[in-house]
């Protein structure tokens, strides 16, 4: 999965410098609007698909917020910290972090809302900490604890980076780790709106 995410982008900055125009290519960007509303339906049918999650709601209840609000808070406040060190906006800093590891929609929604270059900075960013969270998520759960581990994968958690969370976890960990992705998931584009 990490070296398709880098292949792609490797394959469109080669397809940008070429100055090529393929009407497929031209049409996606000339709408990207509709691949991000496609994008977060497909994310709603993977969040619908996954079965038992009514009743680990029910049986987590409130505790099921604590985790993605710590990962939550932990990245806009990282963001603010790093953008006072570049000396950039702070919430431009807050945006970008607030991304939280879900590159695609991050750097699309900043690039329209701010420009390409916070778009660009933001589609890496959040796709650094995905490819980050692959190498660190085995030794925090083996240095510090389960729990832990779900943090670096922020957003991705439910998804892209859940096979490391059920090859070094265990199966609540797991389980917490799919609701903190459809959590911070949900409020990706929410808090990118606000600090935007």
């Amino acid at each position: 999965m990490v070296l398709l995410t880098i292949g792609a982008l490797l394959l469109g900055l080669v397809y940008g410098l070429a100055g090529l125009d393929l009407p497929v290519v031209t049409f996606l960007t000339g709408h990207t609007d509709a691949v991000l509303y496609l994008l977060m339906f497909s994310v709603g049918i993977s969040v619908g698909m996954y079965r038992g999650l009514a009743a680990k709601i029910r049986e987590y209840h409130l505790r099921i917020f604590l985790i993605p609000a710590g990962v939550m808070f932990g990245s806009v406040a990282g963001g603010v910290l790093c953008a006072a060190l570049l000396h950039m906006p702070w919430n431009y800093g807050a945006a970008i972090a607030g991304g939280m590891g879900w590159y695609s929609l991050a750097g699309a929604t900043i690039g329209r809302l701010v420009g390409a270059e916070m778009g660009s900075v933001a589609f890496l960013s959040n796709l650094m900490r995905e490819i980050f969270s692959y190498l660190i998520i085995p030794c925090i759960a083996l240095k510090l604890n389960y729990y832990t581990s779900i943090a670096p994968a922020g957003a991705t958690s439910e998804d892209t980076t859940l096979p490391m969370m059920l090859k070094y976890t265990n199966e609540e960990t797991v389980v917490l780790s799919v609701l903190n992705g459809m959590i911070c998931s949900l409020f990706v584009p929410v808090i990118i709106s606000i600090c935007l």
